[in-house]
């Protein structure tokens, strides 16, 4: 095959010469889902998901498919049951779209890890980019800034955060479209050894795929992050106070509840997000708190447990009616 225009330095279609051979990996010998769950350790990462994260079951319902399909691909390898010419692997390009705090990060993070250990990645780390990554501002600077983070990204993940921001019609002169050409060559020629994820609100990702059908075209898996319900926010509330080793005193639950409730009606709000923000101000205030009794010796329960004024202090209580 011909090295692309936009070979990626450092990826396999970029050697001018052959490589030295790759130990080879081990051939496998299993026939059973369960075999390839078992020498993979998939099943981990899917399990740590379902874990990690509250809620989006159509997420993970996703996941897990993408999952059965790869494990699929791998015993009918096994079998040697081999695919057309050029159509070997699957491609999993993706489109994350929902709001801040949906857990499209997270997620990103899994699926890399899910893909590495299936042998559709080399590495299976994430590389997590903006358009201020990718593009530059004078003539000349775009190509080398995009190619470089492909480089990086290459034998994992790419994780382009508000892609849409990468097309920007109303300026002539904008060198997005630019990164967006290599973004394109990439995808295509050298998809057995990078998968991109483009993320974003799904309104604007629509308007992106409609003003670039190649990019649409390359996306084979579009997954839509939902909003968190409110039991789900108060779920995840509770998980991060574990999580830093504080608890809730009485009453405190209540009034991140009410919080949460008043919050969502504000703008701005970023799910996961928000509810990590409002607790890390409510340590601030109980800190400030015992800090002004300073001869008071503190004990352990003190330290740690977040009263209901750590939270009522919030200005989101005096502007917005309760729920």
């Amino acid at each position: 095959m011909a090295t692309s225009m936009y070979s990626i330095p450092g990826s396999p279609m970029a050697s001018q010469a052959p490589a030295p051979a790759a130990p080879a990996a081990p051939v496998s010998t299993a026939r059973t889902v369960n075999a390839v769950l078992a020498e993979s350790q998939v099943q981990d990462v899917i399990d740590e998901l379902e874990r990690d994260l509250v809620g989006l079951a159509p997420v993970k319902q996703r996941i897990r498919d993408i999952a059965a399909l790869l494990v699929i691909d791998k015993l009918r390898a096994n079998l040697g049951v081999q695919a057309a010419a050029g159509a070997d692997k699957p491609s999993l390009h993706m489109c994350f779209t929902g709001n801040p705090g949906t857990g499209k990060t997270t997620v990103a993070l899994r699926m890399a890890q899910l893909l590495h250990r299936l042998g559709y990645v080399r590495k299976g780390h994430v590389v997590s980019v903006t358009r201020d990554d990718l593009v530059g501002q004078y003539i000349g600077h775009t190509a080398p800034k995009t190619k470089e983070v492909l480089k990086k990204a290459m034998g994992g993940v790419l994780f382009i955060d508000e892609a849409y921001y990468l097309y920007r019609p109303e300026n002539e002169r904008d060198y997005g479209q630019e990164s967006i050409e290599i973004l394109l060559q990439v995808m295509e020629n050298q998809r057995d050894d990078l998968v991109v994820i483009l993320a974003g609100y799904k309104d604007r990702m629509d308007t992106f795929f409609q003003s670039n059908p190649g990019m649409s075209s390359r996306i084979a898996h579009h997954i839509d992050f939902p909003d968190y319900q409110q039991d789900e926010l108060l779920q995840i509330g509770e998980r991060m106070v574990n999580g830093m080793r504080y608890t809730f005193g009485p009453g405190t639950r209540e009034v991140l509840a009410d919080y949460l409730a008043r919050r969502k009606q504000q703008p701005h709000f970023a799910n996961a997000r928000s509810v990590r923000n409002a607790l890390d101000r409510a340590r601030l205030r109980q800190a400030s708190r015992l800090y002004a009794d300073g001869d008071r010796e503190l004990t352990a329960e003190d330290l740690t447990t977040l009263l209901p004024e750590d939270l009522l202090a919030s200005r989101v209580f005096a502007q917005t009616p309760a729920a």
